[in-house]
């Protein structure tokens, strides 16, 4: 197996100087009734306040803002399922390069139509009968394109550490802190933050119940690919972790734990209610895990990272009123 070199803070730090002026900084949320329920002092790292409504955009900017001359005139291509994809066009629109998005047939249609507002050109694919992969090395090779995947690349993954960086950096030292986990990226990019600046704050990603491929991978030490996976968690239907993300997370992270869609529905419903927040299923990750394993919360000062708040709102009301 060939070793790759993989990612340090310094790297997440020179991500943040890339995107001072251009990413938001997303407001630390706490609420009375949430610290109540838990026991613990709980602060929300709301991405879904980000531009483009999710981390994403952290880590799409801050690689394309290493591209060199000759790549941003030929552009990129990515594949992802909504909210990657509005990164990537976002940021293509604001420097200035062509953009190809690869994106799945039942994607969020507001991922759909905000990706296409942006600027990028929307190519279609079947999630459960075609490989996305390969559709994006096969155009990156056709158009010369420089393909930038979602979540396996150290530019990715380092921009969005930068979340993170901010969550310390407004909220202090933390006791526990929970992360959604797809395909690594927001996972591996906070573990980098984390062990820089709160070495003693224990780490758990949190997956699909339907989808613990990132479980399965961390406790056998082995990546494992598994079929797209049925759940309302749509930025987390991926089918394996990357190299890049699971060699941080093997070495970064406490634990990977899961959450059911009924569980994640309570969260999106809590979010609402209580905060008077809009966030998307899979942003809801982090905040499940908390309130499923709270009891070992109490007294702790937890964090918990939003992802985004990108759903649509005909399905928003559908799975919050069930």
């Amino acid at each position: 197996m060939t070793t790759i070199d993989l990612p340090t803070y310094a790297d997440v730090e020179a991500a943040a100087g890339r995107l001072a002026g251009y990413a938001h900084k997303t407001p630390v949320n706490t609420s009375r009734t949430l610290n109540e329920m838990t026991g613990a002092q709980v602060f929300i790292k709301c991405e879904n306040f980000q531009r483009m409504g999710a981390f994403k955009f952290r880590g799409a900017f801050n690689a394309l803002a290493k591209f060199t001359p000759e790549q941003r005139k030929a552009g990129v291509v990515t594949f992802s399922s909504g909210n990657h994809a509005q990164g990537i066009a976002l940021s293509a629109k604001l420097l200035d390069v062509p953009a190809t998005i690869v994106m799945p047939h039942d994607a969020p249609a507001a991922k759909v139509a905000a990706t296409k507002g942006y600027g990028a050109e929307v190519i279609v694919y079947n999630r459960y009968e075609e490989d996305r992969e390969a559709i994006g090395r096969r155009l990156a090779a056709e158009r010369g394109l420089t393909l930038i995947p979602p979540y396996d690349h150290p530019d990715v993954l380092t921009g969005q550490g930068t979340a993170a960086k901010e969550l310390f950096e407004e909220a202090g030292p933390l006791d526990a802190l929970f992360v959604p986990l797809g395909g690594g990226g927001l996972l591996s990019g906070t573990a980098l933050s984390t062990r820089a600046l709160a070495p003693g704050c224990e780490l758990y990603g949190v997956e699909p119940e339907a989808g613990n491929d990132g479980q399965q991978s961390f406790r056998s030490g082995a990546i494992v690919h598994i079929d797209t996976p049925v759940t309302i968690a749509d930025g987390a239907q991926t089918q394996h972790l990357g190299n890049y993300t699971f060699g941080i997370i093997k070495r970064d992270v406490d634990d990977i734990l899961t959450a059911s869609d009924r569980e994640l529905v309570d969260a999106m419903r809590f979010f609402a209610e209580r905060m008077k927040m809009i966030v998307e299923p899979t942003g809801c990750l982090g905040l499940a895990a908390a309130l499923k394993h709270k009891d070992a919360l109490k007294g702790k000062r937890v964090g918990v990272i939003v992802s985004g708040g990108n759903v649509d709102l005909q399905r928003f009301c559908q799975l919050v009123s069930a």
